[in-house]
């Protein structure tokens, strides 16, 4: 809430709104849309039906024409069955109970809690990919979003979290941060408010969460590893989680679903907007020989970083950092051992 009131300047028409169906509008374009998409058609759907009422009144056909271009048509059909449905039993007045709202055509959990916090002042958090990647980071859930257990429990978390004095302003915030700060790709955890707090930012975790149940199964890993070098010392820590090469040692890593493509411009961005790093000197991005595992397939890169300045979140106490006489007599995964016996750049 004090980075909503104090950073936020993400902007878009229906932000703020108290009118149902304005907000409902909005978010029934953006339910399988982008907003940079979708911002246009709020807009000519609100000038040509700017009421339940008109919307209800008009011809399908003329709506759909409307609607033209955004796909998934049964999205406009439950739209124009619902507002039917407003006219017809609440005299063109939208419901303020949430099993009402939920009730109505095509609206699921997340709408219904968006028009209750929204508009209302309900307590009902809503629950959108955004507040998925938020609260999976923070508090280090590994449980898959898209099970049904991981449903349930990013739900009751969120319900846990949200501010019921103000449920609408913070269901936004928490939105908007996860839609600007904690960003899928390369999150902006340098200036992040939550990173004191954050459990993956913690344990260097922020690029695997949230977890999908997809993704369990895969068989493809990418592991870039950081050689971060300081004063003759390199940085390396334990793997102590329950995975693979549990006990052996390794460097700073961030794995990711797919290739990260890793090239100068990129690792600059990781180095400032990831570990709030000004200090510091490329000195190699090295394209990794995969190694097949038994069930897994592990690709990845080598990264050299030398750095002047060492970034806060490299001195927590997981790291080590050790001269190159030390080093040689740790165990290391035979992916990491085999990048020194044979380099390819990048």
């Amino acid at each position: 809430m004090r980075w909503n009131n104090e950073e936020n300047e993400r902007q878009m028409p229906w932000k703020g709104v108290k009118d149902p169906y304005k907000v409902w509008l909005s978010e029934v374009i953006l339910q399988q849309t982008r907003v940079e998409q979708g911002w246009p058609y709020y807009e000519r759907f609100t000038q040509q039906y700017p009421t339940i009422e008109a919307l209800a009144a008009a011809k399908d056909e003329a709506v759909f024409k409307l609607w033209e271009g955004l796909g998934y048509y049964s999205r406009c059909r439950n739209l124009l069955s619902a507002a039917r449905t407003i006219v017809k039993e609440y005299g063109g007045i939208f419901p303020r109970d949430y099993d009402a709202i939920l009730a109505l055509k095509g609206i699921g959990p997340y709408t219904a809690s968006a028009v209750a916090s929204f508009c209302f002042d309900l307590p009902h958090a809503v629950v959108d990919g955004n507040v998925f990647r938020v609260l999976s980071r923070v508090f280090g859930v590994n449980l898959a979003i898209d099970s049904t257990a991981g449903k349930k429990y990013f739900s009751d978390l969120a319900a846990q979290v949200l501010d019921e004095e103000d449920p609408g302003t913070f269901n936004q915030a928490i939105m908007d941060f996860g839609a600007t700060v904690c960003k899928p790709a390369l999150p902006a955890c340098s200036g992040c408010s939550l990173s004191n707090i954050c459990n993956a930012f913690a344990t260097g975790r922020v690029n695997l969460l949230p977890i999908k149940e997809k993704s369990i199964t895969k068989k493809k890993r990418w592991f870039s590893y950081f050689i971060f070098e300081h004063d003759g010392k390199v940085l390396v820590r334990k793997r102590t989680m329950k995975d693979i090469w549990q006990n052996l040692y390794e460097y700073f890593i961030v794995e990711t679903e797919a290739d990260p493509r890793w090239n100068e411009d990129s690792v600059n961005d990781f180095m400032t907007t990831q570990l709030a790093s000004s200090g510091y000197n490329i000195v190699s991005v090295i394209f990794a020989d995969k190694q097949q595992l038994t069930h897994q397939t592990i690709h990845g890169y080598f990264i050299t970083v030398t750095l002047t300045i060492v970034p806060a979140v490299l001195l927590r106490d997981e790291y080590r950092w050790l001269s190159k006489k030390q080093i040689s007599r740790l165990a290391f995964p035979g992916f990491i051992n085999q990048h020194f016996q044979n380099k390819r750049p990048a």
